[in-house]
């Protein structure tokens, strides 16, 4: 906690507001801890309980979070700060940056031939009245999910994987109620979590996915919804196997009351085949997001599922926002019609698939695990993440903590290799192996 920043108030509401000021004006900063309850109720000349209530406040609304023996502390990304900032260190001038886990600029299909052809076929706009999923967009989303595996009842389109996934755990639980995700995993998903005042259940992984003795461990502790990444997961790499998908299957196929969303952020960037769990119970979402492959500004996701599930998402959407673009929808149709485009996004698949495994070949040839299946990241454990991060600035390499992305798996790094030059990867792994200097844990369980 910052110093210079004291907490004021007298009761429960005036803590918080207290806090939440701090947080929006940087002065607590992400990750900052807390004062203790009793030190805080102390120098407030306030009851304990009353501490204790503005923190449960900030808790269940996802401002901060407990960490155990380190105490109360700001979430790395809280919902209410004006600037967000990640626990990441920016690398000094001429370093590199692999800690953002964008795709590469350079490989992206370019908009500007698409939106003037859009200009010149002039579209009528919609309106209020007749606003939604264009049926084209619909028919031709439906024919590509199919073509892998995913046979869609219904299909709606919201403003990207994150948007989708919210109106999903906003419409299908309530607060308090327990959501198995992955761990390590998506961090913006962990955030989300904690903003909609839901339990994290962590579910261990491996390089197939979600384990199924996670996967059991969560249902058994009454997890309402399990949110899982089909391929390319953020940040391990993982993409589930066929066979991981058919045993997933028969487990879920005894809990029919559960949410099942899964996540498709890659889709045509995967270098490895779907293996979906779609339907695999009643209630179920499959989410595709344009912003991997296409760009991070097309803030559209396809979102298929059951009838109810997908119903209420978009009854949801028509109270809010009211519909995605259909400039958007109409853009994304030209993607996916053009073979230039289809060929720009092979040529960018291949590119990242080079430099990932490239990566993790140098790293191997020096002892060092690094796991990363499919996708534009790799997840290398360390013994120590901050003496790691520090070291490889240093050095001239921004790279994330995994304390970003994990709830108890072992600590590691992620490394984005989409801003990763091949002429750089045996440097780099030279940096990473000076920076461990010791044994790595297991790949992805404390």
């Amino acid at each position: 906690m910052s110093a210079r920043y004291q907490i004021a108030g007298t009761t429960a509401v005036e803590i918080a507001a207290s806090i939440e000021a701090g947080v929006r004006t940087a002065e607590l900063p992400p990750g900052g801890a807390l004062p203790p309850v009793r030190a805080l109720a102390e120098r407030l000349a306030v009851s304990p309980a009353t501490v204790a209530k503005a923190y449960q406040t900030l808790r269940q609304r996802g401002v901060i979070e407990t960490a155990g023996r380190a105490g109360t502390r700001i979430r790395p990304r809280p919902p209410v700060a004006a600037q967000r900032h990640a626990l990441r260190l920016a690398p000094p001038p001429g370093g590199l940056d692999l800690s953002a886990g964008e795709p590469d600029p350079r490989l992206l299909p370019p908009l500007h031939p698409h939106l003037a052809a859009l200009a010149a076929r002039a579209d009528p706009p919609a309106g209020y009245a007749n606003a939604g999923v264009l049926p084209e967009l619909a028919a031709a989303a439906r024919e590509r999910l199919a073509a892998e595996g995913v046979e869609a009842e219904e299909i709606t389109v919201t403003g990207g994987a994150l948007d989708a996934i919210d109106r999903l755990l906003a419409t299908g639980l309530r607060p308090g109620d327990p959501v198995a995700v992955e761990d390590p995993g998506w961090a913006n998903l962990l955030d989300l979590v904690a903003a909609l005042g839901l339990r994290p259940v962590g579910v261990p992984l491996d390089e197939a996915g979600p384990t199924v003795a996670g996967v059991r461990a969560a249902l058994a502790a009454g997890a309402r919804a399990l949110v899982v990444t089909s391929r390319a997961q953020n940040p391990t790499g993982a993409a589930i196997t066929a066979q991981r998908a058919g045993e997933l299957r028969t487990l879920l196929a005894g809990h029919p009351e559960l949410l099942l969303i899964e996540d498709d952020h890659a889709a045509e960037l995967a270098s490895v085949p779907l293996h979906s769990l779609a339907g695999a119970v009643p209630n179920w979402a499959f989410v595709r997001s344009m912003s991997k492959p296409y760009g991070p500004d097309l803030r559209l996701a396809v979102l298929a599922g059951d009838a109810a599930t997908v119903a209420r998402v978009a009854g949801r959407m028509r109270v809010g926002a009211g519909w995605v673009s259909t400039v958007l929808q109409r853009l994304t149709l030209e993607l996916w019609r053009d073979p230039g485009t289809a060929e720009r996004i092979a040529t960018a698949r291949e590119s990242y698939e080079r430099r990932r495994e490239g990566l993790r070949a140098a790293l191997a040839g020096r002892g060092l695990p690094a796991y990363g299946r499919s996708g534009i990241n790799l997840w290398v454990p360390v013994p120590d993440e901050t003496r790691a991060v520090a070291a490889l600035r240093d050095a001239g390499y921004a790279v994330a903590p995994g304390s970003l992305y994990r709830l108890a798996a072992a600590p590691a790094l992620r490394i984005s290799i989409s801003g990763l030059p091949e002429e750089r990867i045996e440097p780099l792994a030279d940096a990473l192996a000076r920076a461990v200097r010791g044994d790595s844990p297991g790949p992805f369980s404390a």
